[in-house]
Formats: structure tokens, sequence, C-alpha cells
């Protein structure tokens, strides 16, 4: 009796020595090695990690495993894990307080293994980046998104009422000239042609309507009839342009494509290829051009990206640019450079010559350039710091292959293919792909707490 408490439990005593020893000799008689294994290297547990289904791995047994099947599922059931793993602490304890010498023996051996150190620092990062995710969209939850949800919502009422516009605003596709022989046009028409040759052609305008000029009359007319009254063309220049672009007309039988929209009048399903293939695949797609539209579409790319020196010194915005002259050596250089690592930067400057004609669509594309090039960048870091560089041919051929199948489907399927689709997936790539891709720049280069208030 000590203090008026009987300590004297006569036989229980030494039942609960061993109960709460767990050193005592009665306990380690019990417990064994082969109890705390791990299922994978069947040794003993090294900071063990259970997963939902209540299996226990090494840490660096299960980093791995992910790392050579990229499967969020457990090595033994095949059940899938939610979030990201953690290191079971009390069980680790344990462990470590019964097989001290056992499991700092086997930590010595796998800080000298350079491959499961490797490994452990992937999955790390994996669960790092899974952490960052799960923040990121539990904020958007609570904060509706905050101030970059708003810009966003900004964004897109712009491009609707741009699209809206731009709908309302030019001529159906039927009634375009690029569709019209040229034997039809009215004597309206044929201004709107002349209109679209440059701000000059206004000192000649009034001497076309005045003669009521139809396409029939306009065809037939040659130097002398336009340097003599009515037409009165006296400037030596401005005559010979707008005869370069008549006999431009004659040879076609209709009016050129001039700007985006008369382009992808007459070639839409080649504009639904070059929104989506340049965006998604640029390098595969300028080759293609390079092996398989190289006069008509791929030299006056490279003219209008890499200009020459004389390109450069040219005043006269009379004539067009000679862009299916061949590329000199500089020319050349430069676009190979930007085409290996800034493919994007190349669409960006094509986007930037039609600045003048295109204000706003110019500039659409210019910043959705800029976002994909930084959305690369990222990629390549994220490679780089996962050490998956060595990864990268096959994830090329891959990516190849997908495209590959992606346009040979589509391909076969574009003679069924309403044409309201396509004037959707077209303007949605064109206007609310970089308002997407604003999102997805945030969340790669801000840190998680700064995107949401």
């Amino acid at each position: 009796m000590k203090g008026g408490v009987d300590t004297d439990l006569g036989p229980f005593s030494d039942d609960r020595q061993s109960i709460f020893d767990p050193c005592s000799k009665a306990s380690s008689s019990l417990i064994s090695e082969h109890e705390f294994a791990c299922h994978c290297c069947y040794d003993i547990l090294v900071n063990p990690t259970t997963l939902n289904c209540g299996h226990s791995f090494c840490r660096h047994c299960l980093a791995l495993w992910w790392e050579s099947s990229r499967k969020n599922e457990c090595p033994e059931c095949r059940e899938k894990w939610e979030g990201f793993p953690k290191v079971n602490i009390l069980l680790r304890d344990a462990v470590e307080k019964l097989f001290s010498n056992v499991v700092h023996r086997r930590r010595e051996e796998i800080q000298t293994n350079p491959k499961v150190a490797q490994s452990l620092l992937a999955f790390q990062r994996y669960g790092n980046e899974q952490a960052s995710r799960g923040a990121i969209s539990s904020g958007q939850r609570r904060g509706g998104g905050g101030f970059f949800s708003g810009v966003l919502t900004g964004l897109s009422c712009v491009a609707v009422m741009l699209l809206v516009y731009h709908w309302s605003s030019r001529e159906a596709e039927h009634d375009l000239l690029v569709h019209k022989p040229v034997t039809k046009w009215t004597a309206n028409e044929v201004i709107f042609w002349l209109e679209s040759l440059g701000p000059w052609t206004s000192l000649y305008k009034e001497h076309f309507l005045r003669e009521q000029v139809n396409g029939r009359l306009l065809i037939m007319l040659g130097d002398d009839e336009l340097s003599r009254h009515p037409y009165s063309i006296e400037n030596h220049t401005h005559r010979k342009a707008v005869l370069a672009e008549l006999e431009r007309v004659k040879a076609l039988g209709v009016k050129p494509p001039q700007n985006l929209w008369e382009y992808k009048a007459v070639n839409a399903g080649k504009s639904l290829f070059f929104v989506y293939a340049l965006k998604n695949s640029p390098r595969l797609t300028i080759l293609y051009l390079y092996l398989f539209d190289y006069t008509e579409t791929f030299l006056p790319f490279l003219h209008t990206c890499c200009p020459g020196q004389r390109a450069e010194q040219e005043t006269d915005d009379l004539f067009p640019k000679a862009v299916h002259d061949d590329p000199t050596w500089k020319q050349w250089t430069e676009f190979l450079v930007k085409y290996l690592l800034l493919p994007y930067q190349l669409i960006a400057e094509f986007a930037w010559d039609w600045l003048s004609v295109h204000y706003w669509t110019a500039r659409f594309i210019i910043v959705n350039a800029v976002l994909l090039s930084v959305l690369e960048g990222c990629a390549l870091w994220r490679m780089w710091a996962r050490s998956e560089l060595r990864t990268l041919p096959q994830k090329m051929w891959s990516h190849f292959w997908k495209v590959s199948t992606q346009g040979f489907a589509v391909a076969i399927f574009w003679p069924v293919i309403p044409q309201f689709v396509c004037n959707c997936l077209f303007y949605w790539a064109l206007y609310f792909n970089p308002i997407i891709n604003i999102d997805l720049v945030v969340q790669q280069v801000l840190p998680p707490e700064t995107q949401v208030p």
C-alpha cells in the first residue's frame, strides 16, 4: 500500500510490464521482422507509406513502382489511391524502435543507391504538383476563381462581341468576290475590288463609278484605255499596279484572296487545318508546308516571317512583295533557328504583318503565340526537373503518330462534316483558345497562393 493505493497486483504485475514494455523479452519473442516486411522488396519497412487500401510499402519501393508504371494504384491489390500517399509516422516509429539496427542498415543501402534517390525525388515532385493542383481547385471553389476568373470572363465577352460583329458586318461567303466569276461582277463590285488595292485608288473610284464599269468591261481594259479619259490614271506606278492585279483576276477568273476571311472562304478545310495544326504541332505543320505546299504557302510564310534585305528596303506598298522568290541563306538561317527554338514566334511575326488588315484578330493570334511559347517552355522545364528529357524523342514520335491519326480521321470524315461545325471550330480556336491558355499559363507560372485572393 502506497499513498492509500495498493500497488501490489500480485500475479498480474509481470503481465502489465510485458504489455507496456515493447522491448521486453516476451514481446520481442512474439514479433518478427517478417510481420513488418514490405510486399515489394520483402525486407523490413523503411519509411512505410500506407495507401488507401491499407497496404503499406517502403517509400522508395512505392516511388520505384510509380516511376516505372506511372500508375496511381497499389502494387499489390491494384486499387487506385487518392491524393498523394504520405509516410505512416506511427508505423515508422514502431518499426524503428523494434528493429533499429536493421532499419539503420537498410537506410544506408538506400542512400548509396542513386537510382532510388532519383526515383524518390521524382515521386516527391509529383506529389508537390498534385498538392498545388489541389490547392488551386479548392481555392477556386472557395473564391469563385478570383481576379483571373474575372479577367477571363471579360476576355470571353470581348471575344463573343468581336465574333458577333464580324458575322454581322461582313458579307456572306457566297457573295464574296473570291467565289463570283469576274464576268458577273456588277459596277459596285468592281469598285469594291478597286478599293481593295489600296487607299490610293480613291483618286480614280469616281471615274469607274461614273462609267459603270462591270466585270466584262473591266477585263477588256488595257494600259492605253486606263491612261486616257475617262479613267485618266496618268500615274504610271498606279496604272501598273491596277494592271498587275487585273492580270491576277484574269488568270484566276475570280478575285484573289487578300485577307483571312477571303482565304477561309476559298480554302475552308485548309484554314481549319492551319489554325489547329499550327497551335498543336507548329514544327510538324511547317515541315508539312515545306514538303507539300512549298510555293503557294511556305514561301510566302517564310518571306513574311524572315524578310530579306531587299524586302526591308522596299518602300512602295503598291505592289505585292516578291514572296515566291528563293530565300537567301541568311533568311534560311534565321528561319531555321526560329523553327527549332521558337516556332510560335514565326506565327506571331506572320500575324504582325497583317495588323493593318486584321486589327483584333492578328492581336489574338499574337497573344496566343506568346502564351503557347510559355506553355512549351514550362513543359520542357518540368521534363528537365524530373530528369525526363531522355524520353523526349519517344514523346515526339508518339505525338507525331497521334497527330497523323487525327488528321487522317478528319480527312476521311471531312465531306460529311457540316459547314456550321467547321466554322464553330475555326472561331473557337481563333478567339477562345487564347483565353483558355491565359488560365493555363497562370497555373504554370504563378505560385498557388497567389492565384486566389
